[in-house]
């Protein structure tokens, strides 16, 4: 297992250096100049010089990438071209929302998706399998920012449970801040549940089918303890999988319900940064969240080791 998780690391620290330089190649070539965008456009020549230089501007690319590069390992994402504050206190704020939106709509997903896959599947041919695939066929085909629209007419309109848009703040207390994701997590869950029930469903089907599962039952287990005891930790390797993309397209993808929703998360500042070519800003969240789904990979490998030893054994063996 050792040998297994060095490699995965090594896999991963050469995969974000791939990655950090792929990324800080892009927004180079990308058209602008940060100090004219700063300063504005009738800024003098030399009060552009000088903003460069301080910048770090006027350096060869080599030394412009190790100065960002360094500086991330130490936690100094630069300064802000739009908001003239560090772009690691803008990722911070935006992160209090964004991750535990993220969080919350993953939890509901998974506590949604894996009874009801194991049901499908236990159930295959029957009406429940046959209604759970229409239903999901239906969850996936729906835009989420349609199905978040619904919900503020249903739930923040016409019911008026709870709120249709905004964040109170952390500071406001636990449950209203809740509230005020609730929604969100809810329409960002919808087609990440439906997915995962449909692989659930399939991982599950795969294992009903393997000899040690007919070999349980032959033994006197009835269906639901063959599937506790020998079936579910087998089909759940290929579910984990999709779980761990999951969690990095909703700590991602946010950037559509963050506007309909009026949150200001992390989504949200990168649309916002985008649009006022800030740069530097979409450098460093980009460069996060490719991080962060590297990250995410190298867990579930790691909990792919923790399933099914059979895995490393073999990987330790080469």
């Amino acid at each position: 297992m050792i040998i297994y998780s060095l490699r995965r690391l090594a896999s991963l620290c050469v995969t974000l250096v791939a990655a950090s330089l792929f990324i800080f190649a892009v927004m180079e070539i990308l058209p602008g100049d940060p100090a004219q965008l700063i300063l504005g456009i009738n800024a003098q020549e030399d009060t552009l010089a000088a903003l460069r230089e301080q910048l770090g501007l006027n350096l060869p690319l080599a030394s412009r990438y190790w100065l960002w590069i360094s500086g991330m390992l130490q936690g100094d994402f630069g300064i802000s071209y739009t908001y003239s504050v560090p772009v690691t206190e803008l990722i911070s704020e935006r992160l209090t929302i964004s991750l535990p939106l993220a969080l919350m709509a993953l939890a509901l997903s998974t506590l949604i998706a894996l009874p009801l896959g194991i049901l499908a599947a236990s159930n295959h041919g029957r009406w429940p399998d046959v209604s759970l695939i229409g239903a999901t066929q239906i969850g996936i085909a729906i835009p989420n920012f349609w199905f978040a629209m619904l919900l503020v007419l249903v739930f923040a309109v016409t019911l008026q449970w709870l709120p249709s848009g905004g964040f109170p703040g952390w500071e406001a207390g636990l449950w209203p801040a809740i509230k005020a994701l609730l929604l969100p997590a809810i329409a960002l869950a919808l087609p990440q549940a439906s997915i995962l029930v449909r692989i659930m469903r399939s991982s599950m089907l795969e294992v009903l089918h393997e000899d040690y599962m007919r070999t349980a039952r032959a033994k006197g287990l009835n269906l639901r303890q063959t599937l506790a005891r020998h079936g579910l930790r087998n089909a759940l390797i290929p579910v984990i999988t999709i779980m761990g993309l999951q969690f990095s397209f909703l700590l991602a993808g946010t950037v559509i319900i963050e506007n309909v929703f009026s949150l200001p998360g992390l989504g949200r500042l990168v649309f916002q940064a985008i649009n006022q070519r800030d740069l530097i800003t979409v450098k460093a969240v980009i460069m996060l969240l490719v991080a962060t789904v590297i990250l995410v990979n190298f867990l579930v490998d790691i909990t792919y080791g923790l399933i099914d030893p059979r895995l490393h054994r073999r990987q330790g063996s080469q």
